[in-house]
This record gives C-alpha cells, sequence and structure tokens, in this order.
C-alpha cells in the first residue's frame, strides 16, 4: 500500500514538473495593441525622435537667452616694467604697470530691432516641428508593427493549412497505396497521390520559412534584435473602408503630421527670415563694470582708486560689410520660398497615398468575399470528386486537381483577409488615424 502511494505521488511530481516546463516553454500571449506599445516604448527611431525634441527645445532657450542679463566675475593680474607704454596695436589705454584686480561686468541687450524675437519664434515653429516629427516617426513604427504582426499571423495560418493539407493527402497517399496492393488501383494513381504528398510537404516547408522571416520582421518592428517569440492573437475584421476617398483626403490633410511639421517648419523659415532682415537695424547694449584693485604699483604723482565703477551705453549701426546681410536675408528667403513647395508637394503626395491606399482596400475587402467562396465551391467540389473516385466514376488526376484547388481556395481566402487588415492599417495611416 504505502509503495502504491509512493508510486502515485511520484507521477503526480512528474506530471506537475512536466506541466511547469510545457508553461515555460509556452511563448507568452501578445495582442496587436500591447505589441504597438511595446514598439513605441523601445524602438531606437522613437528614442531618437524624442532626443531630436529635446534638442530643439534647448535651442529656444539658446536663442532666448539675449533677453536676460549676462554677468561674468573677471580676475586679471598683469606685470609690465613701469612708466612704459604700448606702442603698436589696437587703440587702447597704453599705460603699462604692476596690478592686481577683480571684478563683475553686466552685459545687458536693450534692443535688437526684432532680431531676437524673431529668432526665438522661429526656434518654437522648429520645435513645434521636431515634435509633429517625432508623432511621423511614431506612425512609422506603428505602421510596420501591424504590417509584421499580421503577417506572423499570416505565416502561421498558411503553416496549419500546410499541415492539414500533408495530412489529408498522406492518407488519401495510404489508402490508394493499399487499395493498389489489392489490386483495386493502378500504381499509376500511387505515383500521382504520391507527388500530391510531395507537393504538399514542400508548401509547408515553404511555410515554415515563412514563418521565421516574419517573426524576425516583427522582432524589429518592435525594437529588438531577436526575432519575436510571442503568441500572437488574432485580430477582428475591420469594417470595409468607404464609398469614395474624398473624406479621407481631408482628414489626412487635417492629421498627418507630417503636414503639420512642414506647416511650422515653413513658419519657423519666415521668421528667420525676418530676423535675417533685422541685421541691417541698429543693435543697443549696455555695460557696466565694477570691482576693486587690491594691489597696484603706480607712480605716486598719478594715483588710482582701488575701487572702480562706470556704465556705458553702445549703438551699433551696420553700414557695409560686403554685402553679407543681404545675403544672408536673400537666403533665407529663398529657404522659406522653399518651405512652401515641400509642403505643397507633401500634401499632393498625401492626397495620392491616400487614393492608392483607398484603392488597395477596397480590392481587399472585396477579396474577402470572393475567395470565401472560391473556398466554398472548392470544399464541395473535393466531396464530390472523392465521392466519384470512390465509385471509381474519375480519375486520381480529377481527385488530386480538386485537392490543389482546395489548397490554393484557403490560402487565398487567408491572403484576402490578413491582406485587407494590413489595408486597412496602410489607409489608417495615410489619413493619419493609426491608434
Amino acid at each position: 500500500m504505502l509503495h502504491r502511494l509512493t508510486k502515485i505521488i511520484s507521477i503526480a511530481a512528474l506530471a506537475v514538473a512536466g506541466g511547469r516546463q510545457a508553461c515555460a516553454q509556452t511563448p507568452p500571449r501578445l495582442t496587436l495593441q500591447e505589441a504597438q506599445a511595446l514598439a513605441v516604448k523601445n524602438h531606437p527611431q522613437i528614442q531618437a525622435a524624442q532626443n531630436e525634441v529635446g534638442f530643439a527645445n534647448q535651442q529656444i532657450v539658446i536663442n532666448r537667452a539675449p533677453y536676460y542679463p549676462e554677468v561674468s566675475g573677471e580676475i586679471t593680474g598683469s606685470q609690465g616694467n613701469n612708466l612704459s607704454r604700448i606702442g603698436a596695436g589696437d587703440l587702447s589705454a597704453s599705460r603699462l604697470f604692476d596690478r592686481f584686480g577683480q571684478g563683475i561686468v553686466v552685459h545687458q541687450l536693450v534692443t535688437d530691432s526684432g532680431r531676437t524675437p524673431n529668432l526665438v519664434a522661429s526656434a518654437r515653429f522648429n520645435a513645434q516641428a521636431t515634435a509633429q516629427d517625432l508623432d511621423a516617426t511614431r506612425y512609422n513604427v506603428l505602421l510596420a508593427v501591424n504590417r509584421a504582426y499580421f503577417d506572423v499571423l499570416h505565416s502561421q495560418a498558411v503553416v496549419k493549412v500546410a499541415e492539414q493539407t500533408v495530412a489529408a493527402r498522406q492518407t488519401l497517399s495510404d489508402q490508394v497505396t493499399e487499395l493498389a496492393r489489392n489490386q483495386l488501383k493502378s500504381q499509376l494513381d500511387v505515383s500521382l497521390v504520391d507527388v500530391n504528398v510531395s507537393e504538399a510537404k514542400l508548401l509547408l516547408i515553404r511555410a515554415q520559412e515563412g514563418i521565421q522571416g516574419a517573426l524576425a520582421e516583427l522582432g524589429r518592428a518592435l525594437g529588438s534584435d531577436q526575432p519575436a517569440n510571442y503568441q500572437l492573437i488574432d485580430e477582428p475584421l475591420p469594417p470595409g473602408p468607404p464609398d469614395k476617398p474624398d473624406d479621407l483626403i481631408v482628414q489626412a490633410q487635417n492629421n498627418r503630421p507630417e503636414l503639420a511639421s512642414l506647416r511650422s517648419s515653413r513658419e519657423g523659415a519666415y521668421k528667420f527670415f525676418e530676423a535675417e532682415k533685422d541685421l541691417n537695424r541698429p543693435t543697443v547694449s549696455v555695460i557696466a563694470v565694477g570691482g576693486g584693485i587690491p594691489f597696484i604699483n603706480t607712480p605716486v604723482n598719478a594715483p588710482i582708486p582701488a575701487e572702480y565703477e562706470g556704465v556705458a551705453a553702445n549703438v551699433n549701426i551696420p553700414v557695409f560689410n560686403g554685402h553679407l546681410f543681404s545675403a544672408r536675408r536673400e537666403a533665407a528667403r529663398q529657404r522659406a520660398m522653399e518651405a512652401d513647395q515641400r509642403l505643397r508637394d507633401q500634401q499632393e503626395r498625401v492626397a495620392r497615398d491616400v487614393r492608392v491606399a483607398w484603392a488597395g482596400a477596397i480590392t481587399a475587402f472585396q477579396r474577402i468575399d470572393v475567395t470565401a467562396q472560391f473556398l466554398r465551391q472548392a470544399a464541395l467540389a473535393l466531396d464530390l470528386a472523392q465521392g466519384r473516385y470512390n465509385l471509381g466514376l474519375s480519375s486520381i488526376v480529377e481527385l488530386t486537381q480538386s485537392q490543389l484547388n482546395l489548397t490554393e481556395a484557403e490560402i487565398e481566402n487567408l491572403s484576402a483577409k490578413y491582406d485587407y487588415q494590413t489595408q486597412n492599417s496602410v489607409l489608417h495611416y495615410t489619413i493619419g488615424n493609426l491608434r
């Protein structure tokens, strides 16, 4: 009795361990929404775009810096032969003497005739464009995830069809081989069904290869250098696309982040053009200095105070600099006009992309019903061919052709389903509505 109980406990422990091992080997489940969230979190392109947004925001701070005073502390020591004078160089206080001093310099821009406000506005528009580029990058990553996700589901479904096809054709091959042994079927029938089995096995090999490629693409779309090892959850078919693409084009013009980015870039280019025009206007600044000189070696008849302070204003009026400012102004104007044309070009591209994606979605959606009817008819034809062959009313060629038609119909139906889901994702991408 004790031995029997021990054996039961051992079997139960082995079963639990086997169950745990099976659970450990089962890949985790992953929905499309979870895959998208994982890609947004991990993909290097999105992280790089986020860094670019941070860089653009700092450009606003850089261009806004002249609004605030520039304060610096200075410590200076010098040595010179007493009572000597500087004989060459720029005009300056030329007397040399030994000294050590320290102080503070405050420099404040009063006005540059609007150049700084225009530069700040240009930087703000450029930062907005960069933020829209981040959204565009996120859309590109999400589209790649959707495509790879449905490619994996498609490949897995084709593998299942191929496995069922191999099993069905192998069953028929076994039956025909047995009938041939009993002199009820010819050896030709055996050869033809064996050919069918080999074709089904080749289909299975190609389908399994397709899964490996699709898993590698999904791993890349998720921001990883490893193939995706997940149990993907099938998504329900979305509703059909609208009858006309006109409303979709309007949505795309309003929603696409690429267009929003180009609009902001255009505004930034025109603000920079205004800033370059302001180069020809006066600039007013104020400087204040103050400090002390704890040590100085000067003649007795020329005493210098131990403390100093001073304030000055400077007005800089550009007169001539070899056409530098006019060339910069014209270059900025050309860049702004270029931004106009780039926006127009992208608007036309978006309209074209929407029409192409809409046409592809319509075609893929229509294929679903057609291939479903094809599948029903192929299944019915196979049943009839099987019955006729069993009754000796048809040849093995008719039966194998019916099997081939059924396999083709199953694959076409699966392709239509997943192609429409992919095309629907592309359509939502083109109108700026991919989530």
